[in-house]
């Protein structure tokens, strides 16, 4: 089956299906039986499914409305397969024999994926997986999160269908969490029940609007949320549509809460972004937001990763957020800076749903890019994070002082001296930068923080950003900072190493850099196979070997016969690069 990568947003994504240079139909989309066929279009349910159980085992087959498969020119694929007996997802210690299963079409159990080592066989690359049980694992608390995220991370390229789950209602949830086929059984019983399952759940119909429950009208509800879904992953905001949808259901509330929790793990880490496209914004509308692992990355990292600047370790300033990013273009920010002075001091950002920004790195995703309500109140969660960061951050960098100008009170702060600058004032009244400025003075005095060029600065924060978005800073070694604002430049010995793109919150770097990446260590790495001339981009045609921490949108390096041929910039996590249908990463520089 033809299958190209057009578009992804975590594990959710877009695959055209059939030929690359015309495709037949987008993911996600439907399945359906032969009685829904006609009612609807086949750009929509390019899948037919049949089931037989006039005898033991019941059979499955699967075949295409469309031209999918390689060579095009008539409907295909057509997959049929034996059915297994399926235990209660309770009896998981049960391991009860299945019998082979690797052709196109894998049928996959809870009890499969607990005891059958043939999974984790590098040759098994099925077209699509069907989780057969995943009805009866979406009541067990946990159980349908973990199969997926199981078999979307061992099966990246292959197709993904929960039988009997899917509707209006969660299918954006369903996708975030790798489903790609979806079904009509819900939507049939609802009917049956004379019910309109729509994108909110099922309600009756409103007849004073004329509204009736048939299954043209749950086409097009079906039509308009595929739309939706298919939409939110092109601009990068299926997490915003999925925080809406799932609060029509508390047990979709507790899938999503499940599935972050996983996701958040080590061994998954991989799919999040590390540089994101102009434009693209972290929403953080909702109490959930607080479990998103792009921001639980976020915290983990200034939980545990993060250290302030050299030359900034001894005096820590406190300042609120500001509803513009980057902060320093804020008028309140730049109100704070004048009153502050060109210090040395370490500025941080309290703030929710990140916790903390230190300045330093407030120029990357997602600290530049999130978007949050203010309304100047603080949720008991919001101060439990933001206490649990500061203290890690304290802890690990003892400062002498600190200088709280954010307005919220820290208990737990004690052996250490805290100048309080608020008062009840607002952040920027007279009365509060007043005594910003005289706390500031006397720091600089106290503690010889003086003055700091605007180059060192800046190297540092530049360095700060490395760390965070590369491995190290230990190929910035002997780098100064020339040029003009806004597009710094990174130079040693004249030869300029990289540029800051203050656009997308990242360095550019250089072909000349490239050694010295590759000497530190300093960006994951690919291997091209060997012999082969490497002309355009990265696919898995091409490749070898990978690093497993490439994260979308970073920069790597190209290898090939253990030397340096270049470098990439990752189109998709890694987690997803074993047999994926498109392009793995740009090619950016080649030597």
């Amino acid at each position: 089956m033809g299958q190209t990568l057009l578009s992804n947003h975590r594990m959710a994504r877009i695959i055209a299906l059939g030929d690359r240079k015309n495709p037949a139909v987008l993911t996600p989309c439907m399945i359906v039986g032969n009685e829904d066929a006609l009612r609807i279009p086949e750009q929509m349910a390019p899948f037919i499914h049949e089931q037989d159980n006039s005898e033991l085992p019941g059979s499955l087959r699967i075949h295409s409305r469309l031209p999918l498969a390689i060579p095009f020119e008539g409907n295909g694929p057509d997959w049929s397969i034996r059915l297994p007996h399926v235990l209660p997802p309770s009896m998981q210690d049960a391991d009860y024999k299945q019998g082979s299963n690797d052709g196109p079409m894998l049928v996959v159990t809870w009890q499969k994926l607990c005891h059958d080592p043939k999974l984790v066989d590098p040759d098994l690359k099925p077209q699509i997986v069907v989780l057969l049980d995943a009805r009866q694992l979406a009541e067990h608390p946990g159980r349908l999160a973990s199969a997926l995220l199981i078999l979307r991370s061992r099966f990246s390229s292959s197709l993904i269908w929960c039988p009997a789950i899917s509707g209006p209602d969660n299918l954006a949830l369903l996708t975030w969490m790798g489903v790609d086929v979806h079904d009509m059984a819900r939507t049939i019983q609802c009917e049956a029940n004379e019910l309109l399952l729509t994108s909110s759940g099922p309600r009756h119909p409103e007849t004073s609007l004329s509204e009736e429950v048939s299954r043209d009208a749950h086409v097009r509800i079906w039509r308009e949320e595929l739309a939706n879904v298919k939409q939110a992953i092109r601009e990068g905001r299926l997490r915003e549509l999925v925080e809406q949808r799932v609060l029509s259901s508390p047990r979709m509330v507790e899938h999503l809460r499940y599935h972050d929790a996983m996701a958040c793990e080590e061994k998954t880490h991989s799919t999040l972004s590390v540089v994101v496209p102009t434009g693209q914004a972290l929403r953080a509308h909702s109490a959930s937001s607080l479990n998103d692992p792009e921001v639980l990355d976020w915290v983990n990292f200034m939980r545990r990763d993060y250290l302030p600047p050299e030359s900034r370790k001894e005096v820590l300033v406190l300042l609120p957020c500001s509803q513009r990013k980057p902060y320093r273009d804020s008028r309140s920010h730049r109100r704070f800076r004048e009153a502050m002075g060109n210090t040395s001091a370490h500025e941080v950002m309290v703030t929710s749903p990140l916790g903390l920004v230190p300045r330093d790195v407030e120029m990357i995703w997602p600290a530049a890019h999130y978007d949050v309500p203010t309304t100047g109140e603080w949720t008991e969660d919001e101060k439990v994070r933001i206490n649990d960061v500061l203290s890690s951050l304290i802890e690990r960098c003892n400062y002498r002082l600190i200088v709280n100008h954010s307005g919220l009170e820290f208990d737990f702060l004690s052996g250490i001296e805290v100048i309080n600058t608020r008062a009840s004032d607002s952040a920027t009244s007279k009365e509060a930068l007043e005594r910003l400025r005289d706390a500031m003075s006397q720091a600089c005095e106290k503690y010889d923080i003086g003055r700091q060029s605007n180059s060192q600065r800046l190297l540092e924060e530049f360095k700060s950003v490395a760390r965070r978005q590369m491995r190290n800073d230990s190929w910035m070694n002997g780098l100064e900072v020339v040029g003009k604002p806004p597009q710094w430049k990174l130079a040693k010995s004249g030869v300029q190493m990289a540029q800051w793109l203050p656009e997308r919150g990242s360095l550019s770097l250089t072909k000349a850099a490239l050694p010295l990446l590759f000497e530190n260590n300093s960006l994951p790495a690919i291997e091209l196979i060997s012999g082969i001339e490497w002309k355009g981009d990265v696919f898995s045609s091409n490749l070898l070997r990978f690093d497993s921490d490439i994260k979308k949108g970073g920069d790597l390096l190209v290898l090939q016969d253990g030397e340096l041929r270049g470098m990439a910039r990752a189109s998709i996590a890694s987690w997803a690069w074993p047999d994926s249908p498109g392009r793995l990463a740009r090619g950016h520089h080649r030597l």
